[in-house]
C-alpha cells in the first residue's frame, strides 16, 4: 500500500522555474516558489492522486486508518492531523528573513503550535547562499533595532550552498533561503512564520508586506553557535542519517544496487521525496510503483520491508517516539 498526491503548486512573487520540469507537469504558473507534496495543513491539504482512494484528502486518510496509517504512538499524540509537511523550493530572488516559535511559544501567542523544520538543497544556482542562525550576540532590543535601519542581515551567517547540503532549523532559529536555492523542505505541519525583513518588498497590490517583529523578538533564540550546517559523510547504497529530532528522523539514500529498506520495527508512516533518478519499489506481496524524481510517496505504518531497484537518490522520513 502506498500513496501519492496531486502537488499544491503556490506562485510568489520570489518564486522561479525549476519545480515544474523537475517534477515533470505542465502548468501555466510561471513564478512556483512551493510544491506542496504532502500537507495536512487546514484549507491546504493533499490529495491522493491515484488509486482506489484517489480524490480523498490526507487528513480523511489519517482519521479512517488512524494508527494504521501513521503509527500508535502518532496518532495518539497527532490525531487525525497528518504531522509532517513536505515542500519543493525554488527560489528565484531572496526569501524575507524569518522565524518560527517553539510550542510553547507559539501556544502562548494563541497559536496551535510552532515550527521547526530543515532543508535539503537539490541542484542550485552557482551564486545560490542562504542566511541561517545568529553570528553574533545581540538583545531583543538589538535586534528590532537593526530590524529598522534594516541591517539585520549583518548579524546572520550567510553560507554558500549547494547539491546536498543540509541545515537543520530548529524553532527559534533565524533564517533565510536565498536566491538560486532549490531544496526540499521538512517541517512540522505549522504554517505559522513571522517575517523580520523582506527588503521593501511589495504585495501584487503595492503594499508593503508585513512584518511581525514584536513576535518574532519573542520567538528568536539568540544563542549564537559555531556552525548551523549539518554535516555528514556521503555513501553509496546505505542509509545516511542526517536528522533525528522529536518531531522527524529524515535519511538520504544514493543507490545503484539493489537495496532492501526494512520498517518492520518502526511505528510510523514513511515518507520518500525522490531527489535524482528512478527505481521500482517492490513490498512483500509483489506489488510495486516507481519513484521518481520529483516525486513524495507516502507509506503506512503498517508497511514492513520494501525491495528497491533502480539508480535513485531520495529522502527518507518518519516520525517516531523518542527516548531519552
Amino acid at each position: 500500500m502506498y500513496y501519492k498526491f496531486t502537488p499544491i503548486l503556490k506562485n510568489t512573487i520570489w518564486g522561479g522555474t525549476k519545480i515544474a520540469p523537475f517534477k515533470n507537469i505542465q502548468t501555466s504558473l510561471r513564478k512556483i516558489g512551493e510544491s506542496w507534496e504532502i500537507s495536512g495543513v487546514k484549507e491546504n491539504e493533499t490529495v491522493v492522486s491515484e488509486g482506489p482512494d484517489a480524490g480523498r484528502k490526507l487528513n480523511e486518510l489519517v482519521a479512517e486508518q488512524r494508527e494504521n496509517l501513521v503509527g500508535r504512538a502518532n496518532f495518539k499524540r497527532f490525531g487525525t492531523e497528518f504531522p509532517l509537511l513536505v515542500k519543493f523550493i525554488d527560489a528565484r530572488d531572496d526569501l524575507s528573513i524569518q522565524v518560527h516559535p517553539t510550542d510553547e511559544i507559539a501556544r502562548r501567542q494563541g497559536r496551535e503550535r510552532g515550527k521547526t523544520e530543515m532543508w535539503y538543497l537539490m541542484p542550485s544556482e552557482p551564486e545560490a547562499t542562504l542566511l541561517c542562525g545568529l553570528n553574533r550576540q545581540i538583545t531583543p532590543d538589538e535586534y528590532k533595532r537593526m530590524v529598522a535601519e534594516k541591517t539585520i542581515t549583518e548579524a546572520i551567517s550567510r553560507y554558500p550552498v549547494g547539491e546536498g547540503d543540509c541545515f537543520f532549523l530548529p524553532a527559534g532559529r533565524i533564517h533565510a533561503i536565498g536566491s538560486g536555492c532549490f531544496l526540499a523542505e521538512i517541517q512540522q505541519t505549522s504554517d505559522v512564520t513571522y517575517r523580520i525583513y523582506d527588503f521593501d518588498r511589495h504585495d501584487d497590490l503595492g503594499r508593503p508586506r508585513e512584518l511581525h517583529t514584536e513576535l518574532a523578538a519573542e520567538s528568536i533564540d539568540y544563542a549564537v553557535l559555531p556552525d548551523y550546517q549539518t554535516h555528514y559523510t556521503p555513501e553509496k547504497n546505505r542509509r545516511v542519517e542526517l536528522v533525528r529530532c522529536p518531531y522527524f528522523t529524515t535519511a538520504v539514500y544514493d543507490l545503484d544496487q539493489p537495496t532492501e529498506l526494512d520498517y518492520t520495527s518502526l511505528d510510523s508512516f514513511v515518507i520518500l521525496i525522490g531527489l535524482g533518478g528512478a527505481a521500482i519499489i517492490t513490498e512483500p506481496d509483489g506489488t510495486h510503483f516507481v519513484l521518481r524524481a520529483g516525486e513524495t510517496v507516502l507509506l503506512p505504518a503498517t508497511a514492513t520491508t520494501l525491495k528497491v531497484e533502480g539508480s535513485i537518490k531520495f529522502l527518507e522520513t518518519f516520525v517516531e517516539e523518542l527516548r531519552s
